[in-house]
């Protein structure tokens, strides 16, 4: 299949299209802004104001059967606490309880913690004329500070970052296993050692903070509930911070004057990760359930669809973005790379420390590098995007 093709065909499991996506998207929303794809059953939408307004609709556009196309699709009946899988006001009780972990102090006060880590992640690397940056840092930074929060072991935490990654994988089957995905198995011996060990980390906090819940009943959260929330941080935490961090290195590669502006000015950078963002979005597209029949661009979405807000098309529409295909780190944007309204990322701000730091140190410890484009490899997931390897080839090393 290729662009030129009369069809307009989009396959969001086609790893050939995930290379460059992006004129597909621009075709999909001039020529389709309602598509419908037969093979797989779904619906998507690609302009900026239609996605930004139905993902803040949540009544029509729900979540409480799943935000991955291959979820929703399942009907299956999902485990509470599964935040980004559920609607207020039930999603609202559970979000209040997660933010208190998630608030500017404390997150402020990791940043050093961060910081330590990054540097360690870098040392093995310094002085080297060529390293994989996810290798090195993607896949182990964020691991760390998740392992970190949760009270994870390190010795344990590259099984629990690798079980993450393979979830999501679809190499040789095309769709994600949804029950994979929902298993909490991987923290439950260590959510019985916490109750006969606490601690100030972020487990301990889930098993003993109370909050009164949808029936006015004042509690703590049950074991599965813990279990869920820690298996929702881990995969966020690992999975789209790691991805940031490539796509960073990906574009200063592409795009050596805005890196050595950043390295000049590191004052910089925090607005260089919001085009980042916006520019290679680490989740293109999220799912909802379609809940009553609705009208767009002159057709009907019928109740009980499955429909896809493409937000890594959103944000390149021209009607919102002056040269959306530019990457400029001085633009001022508004990107929705971390959802709209209710369901805004809880961990947005902990993605934009790591972000943030790991340039920050990439920049300092070395003066440029180049991407050995021949062996570096996208990951094959069809909700993640970004790079399973990305050698650089360091300048002046």
């Amino acid at each position: 299949m290729t662009l030129a093709a009369e069809t307009l065909y989009w396959d969001p499991y086609d790893p050939a299209l995930a290379r460059d996506p992006y004129p597909l998207y621009a075709r999909l929303r001039e020529e389709a802004p309602l598509y419908y794809n037969e093979t797989h059953d779904f619906y998507a939408v690609t302009r900026h104001a239609d996605v930004q307004r139905g993902l803040a609709d949540w009544q029509t556009f729900s979540s409480a059967r799943g935000d991955i196309l291959e979820i929703v699709q399942a009907d299956i009946e999902l485990p509470p606490g599964t935040l980004i899988f559920e609607d207020p006001p039930v999603h609202d009780i559970h979000r209040r309880l997660l933010a208190r972990l998630f608030t500017p102090r404390r997150l402020a006060a990791l940043e050093p913690q961060v910081r330590a880590f990054c540097r360690r992640a870098l040392q093995p690397v310094l002085g080297a004329k060529e390293f994989d940056l996810i290798e090195a840092v993607g896949a182990e930074m964020p691991m760390r500070v998740i392992g970190m929060l949760l009270g994870i072991p390190e010795s344990d935490q590259p099984a629990i970052r690798d079980r993450t990654d393979s979830t999501l994988n679809t190499e040789g089957t095309g769709k994600i296993d949804h029950e994979e995905i929902l298993s909490t198995e991987a923290f439950r011996d260590y959510i019985e050692w916490r109750k006969k060990h606490p601690s100030g980390d972020l487990m301990t906090e889930l098993m003993t903070a109370e909050f009164e819940d949808e029936n006015g009943v004042t509690r703590t959260l049950t074991d599965e509930e813990v279990l869920t929330y820690c298996t929702v941080v881990a995969g966020a935490g690992n999975e789209t911070t790691g991805r940031l961090i490539g796509w960073f290195g990906a574009l200063m590669a592409r795009y050596p004057e805005a890196r050595g502006e950043l390295a000049a000015d590191p004052a910089l950078i925090p607005n260089a990760i919001e085009e980042v963002l916006r520019f290679e979005p680490t989740g293109p597209f999220t799912a909802r359930y379609v809940t009553r029949d609705v009208q767009l661009h002159g057709r009907t979405v019928p109740a009980g669809s499955a429909i896809l807000f493409v937000q890594a098309a959103a944000n390149r529409d021209p009607r919102r973005f002056d040269e959306p295909d530019r990457f400029d780190i001085h633009r001022v944007t508004q990107h929705m790379s971390f959802g709209v309204g209710a369901h805004y990322c809880l961990g947005a701000a902990l993605a934009r420390l790591e972000g943030r730091i790991a340039a920050e140190e990439l920049l300092r410890h070395f003066p440029g590098w180049q991407v050995d484009w021949e062996h570096a490899e996208l990951a094959q997931t069809s909700t993640v995007r970004g790079w399973k390897s990305l050698p650089l080839v360091i300048e002046g090393a």
